[in-house]
């Protein structure tokens, strides 16, 4: 009788639907490494969405990135700030570049069909120690404004963060030995996107979103991580 390790069986890797994805990332990477899976593997860059169980877990594209070889002539766009539903076809949606409009930068996305879906905003910061934030015009809906975690809701919230923000840099500063730019690695900034006061959208950096509420087109989403949060 042959002893051996028992292989494990892979699940399949399908494309899903994008329109009602919750939390997603934009990645090459298909299947992550895990205890089970000692290598990952890479496939085309995408928005992801996690799938199965955590040591066979996949990351199942719902839309795919555009490239300088399957970018479709004629469109305003850079390759990766287009999506496509299926690999090279199937126009989703792309994000046009920025106009300046009072030194806010202004990112409209068109659908498929070149229909204005919404427009994405970087607003510049307006004192110290705030950086830029961002704002989400939907049509027809409240304008979402994404602004830093800890910066977010109202003055008695925004006290209690902000108190918690300079706890949180002086234990940085004594682990990375106060010098600036020290070993420790720099956290992405987790944003909350509010819509009348209600969060209905979180980020991390631009590698991770949570889509919150049912209403938010997931493709003005998708053009914000696309865009990063730089």
């Amino acid at each position: 009788m042959a002893f051996g390790r028992r292989r494990v069986e892979e699940p399949p890797m399908e494309t899903m639907g994008w329109a009602d994805v919750q939390t997603f990332v934009v990645s090459s990477v298909e299947r992550p490494a895990t205890v089970k899976r000692k290598r990952a593997v890479w496939g085309k860059p995408a928005v992801r969405v996690a799938r199965g169980a955590r040591d066979l877990r996949i990351l199942a594209p719902c839309a795919f990135l555009g490239t300088a070889d399957t970018q479709q002539p004629g469109l305003p766009s850079r390759p990766d700030h287009t999506l496509y539903e299926a690999e090279s076809r199937g126009l989703l949606c792309y994000v046009e570049p920025a106009v300046d409009s009072a030194g806010e930068l202004r990112h409209v996305v068109r659908d498929g069909r070149g229909e204005c879906i919404g427009t994405v905003v970087r607003v510049p910061r307006k004192r110290r120690p705030f950086k830029h934030t961002w704002r989400i015009e939907q049509p027809g809906h409240p304008e979402i404004v994404g602004r830093n975690e800890w910066a977010s809701g109202d003055a008695k919230e925004i006290a209690g963060r902000f108190a918690g923000k300079v706890f949180e840099e002086v234990v940085d500063s004594v682990l990375s030995g106060g010098v600036e730019g020290g070993d420790r690695p720099s956290k992405p900034r987790s944003l909350e996107w509010r819509a009348e006061n209600k969060v209905v959208m979180v980020s991390e950096g631009s590698d991770k979103v949570t889509v919150r509420d049912g209403w938010v087109d997931r493709r003005l989403a998708f053009a914000f991580a696309l865009l990063g949060d730089r």
